[in-house]
């Protein structure tokens, strides 16, 4: 035969088999209507295994493994096709086109807004950048930032979740699994780092530097020019600032904004002493309820997926599928299992998207549990 012949055989299976299938998804339906009626959980993993077991038994020894692997799509493919028919995700779906159609068309200028750290820090740069008319309200850790939207002390929190060259802030995303919240908007923030001293002291006193770890990591390069200076992590840039006005120490200087030197009387050793001069941290601005404003184009999501193999990617395939672009994935480990994550996902799609409605309603059949952040825009 020749390749021509071949194809046409394939065409002619694969015929077929979009006729089994599309049977085989509207028995499953049928199934997934019985078990809703029935109060029975989709997913019932003997059964599952047994039919795992069973095909790959039917199969040639050598195409055993792809008869298993191409069932268990096929299972997983049949969970999200019932969770979807069966309303598993319809309660959010249907609250998120309800918001969207009641969140005012303009994101408000005037707001009690919560800040980790003190006055001068980057947190309040970018508070500044999303609300004109901010009362910006500093509380100690970042948890007590969540907290201040959790108990209503403020309608907003803005905490910074990611930079361009130091990577995830990793204290933020564990926080992230204590607290309830929306994200309703991002801000994606240029930061360009300073080192401030008391004024008069010279760079060759410096044998102290104070800032928060993300600045400390992104100005590695100017540290190593000061190999004689302790480098000590703190709470945060403007905390630091403080820190050195406090101490009355020439010896002492911090890392932070160049908004710090009017701010606690101190002056400027050296300017932007970051590694790269495209230097950018990403603020997310979340609140207790959820809002989403007009031009909504990012999704994000927690996922906690069986521990098994290929629980990611059967999640990575229905994005594929759904033609949805994953801008970010990141893991965090759960503090009482054992080497299991929670998986975040940054998704790059309209919320109104049929495709992200879609996804929603799929995804309680194909991983533990999962949590909808929101929908939101980023101002750049």
């Amino acid at each position: 035969m020749d390749l021509t012949e071949y194809r046409r055989q394939i065409d002619d299976v694969d015929s077929r088999l979009v006729d089994l299938f599309t049977e085989r998804m509207r028995i499953s339906a049928g199934i997934g209507a019985y078990k809703k009626e029935h109060g029975l959980p989709v997913l019932n993993a003997g059964r599952e295994k047994e039919k795992l077991d069973a095909v790959a038994s039917m199969a040639p020894e050598d195409l055993a493994g792809y008869t298993r692997e191409l069932y268990s799509l096929l299972m997983e493919l049949s969970r999200a096709y019932q969770s979807r028919l069966t309303g598993t995700g319809s309660a959010l779906t249907a609250r998120i086109e309800a918001v969207a159609g009641t969140t005012p068309l303009d994101f408000p200028s005037r707001a009690a807004v919560a800040c980790q750290g003190v006055e001068g820090a980057y947190s309040q740069l970018a508070c500044g950048r999303l609300f004109p008319l901010a009362d910006i309200r500093y509380y100690p850790t970042f948890d007590a930032v969540f907290e201040a939207i959790e108990n209503g002390d403020c309608r907003y929190g803005v905490l910074p979740v990611e930079n361009s060259t130091a990577g995830t802030v990793n204290k933020v995303y564990d926080a992230m699994q204590r607290h309830s919240f929306s994200i309703v908007r991002s801000v994606r923030l240029k930061v360009d780092h300073n080192l401030l001293t008391l004024p008069g002291a010279a760079l060759s006193d410096v044998r102290r530097v104070y800032s928060h770890e993300q600045a400390i990591s992104q100005c590695s390069e100017f540290l190593r020019r000061l190999p004689d200076a302790e480098v000590i992590p703190c709470a945060n840039t403007a905390v630091a600032a403080r820190m050195v006005a406090e101490s009355g120490r020439k010896d002492t200087a911090a890392i932070c904004s160049l908004a710090c030197t009017k701010l606690y009387g101190l002056s400027c050793a050296a300017e932007n002493i970051q590694n790269q001069d495209s230097n950018y941290t990403r603020f997310a601005c979340i609140s207790r309820d959820l809002e989403i404003y007009p031009g909504a184009d990012r999704t994000s999501l927690m996922l906690i997926l069986s521990h098994e193999p290929g629980s990611l990617y059967k999640v990575l395939s229905r994005l594929y599928a759904l033609d949805i672009n994953l801008i970010k994935l990141e893991s965090r480990p759960l503090p009482d299992r054992d080497f299991e994550f929670m998986f975040y996902f940054d998704l790059d799609v309209p919320v109104s998207s049929p495709s992200l409605l879609q996804l929603l309603g799929e995804l309680g059949g194909m991983c533990e549990r999962f949590t909808y952040l929101g929908s939101y825009s980023e101002v750049i």
